[in-house]
């Protein structure tokens, strides 16, 4: 069984073009958005460009150990960027996340079974395919985030 196959098909699921899970995925519900209804804030919860730059730092970081280079993300920077400003801004952001999760999930799809039991940085890390799973977690989590927070900014504006 190629595992690598089995784990790519569950993040392509989640973040590009899935629907058989939640009905949904990330890039369908973010792609239409206009750069002020993804920058509203709700409460203190955080907005969906909040959380779709969320996503993309640790795709990109984690891709980038896939990719041989070292593990610079740090969890307190996670929320960290420039304010989106601008419809080019958030198409930007849009574009960024489609592009590093397409790129996550090539990698993930060609690692081998033996590569995913690999130890991912360090041993107390666990391995490759932890992290990929947590992956997954972790955005399907979001993904019901930026599910709920669409209803309620529609709403807000009913």
């Amino acid at each position: 069984m190629e595992i690598g196959k089995t784990l790519a098909d569950s993040l392509r699921e989640v973040l590009l073009d899935g629907k058989w899970v939640t009905g949904t995925n990330i890039k369908d519900e973010i792609k239409d958005l206009d750069w002020k209804t993804a920058t509203i804030n709700i409460h203190a919860l955080n907005s969906i460009a909040d959380l779709t730059f969320h996503m993309d730092y640790y795709l990109a970081g984690v891709l980038k150990v896939f990719e041989g280079g070292e593990l610079e993300i740090r969890d307190k920077f996670s929320f960290n960027y420039k304010p989106i400003e601008s419809q080019k801004e958030w198409q930007q952001l849009i574009d960024k996340f489609c592009s590093d999760a397409e790129k996550f999930v090539q990698a993930v799809a060609n690692m081998s079974n033996e590569n995913l039991n690999q130890d991912f940085v360090q041993p107390e890390y666990q391995s490759y395919f932890r992290n990929i799973m947590l992956m997954s977690e972790h955005c399907y989590y979001h993904l019901g985030q930026i599910k709920l927070i669409k209803k309620m900014i529609g709403q807000k504006h009913a």
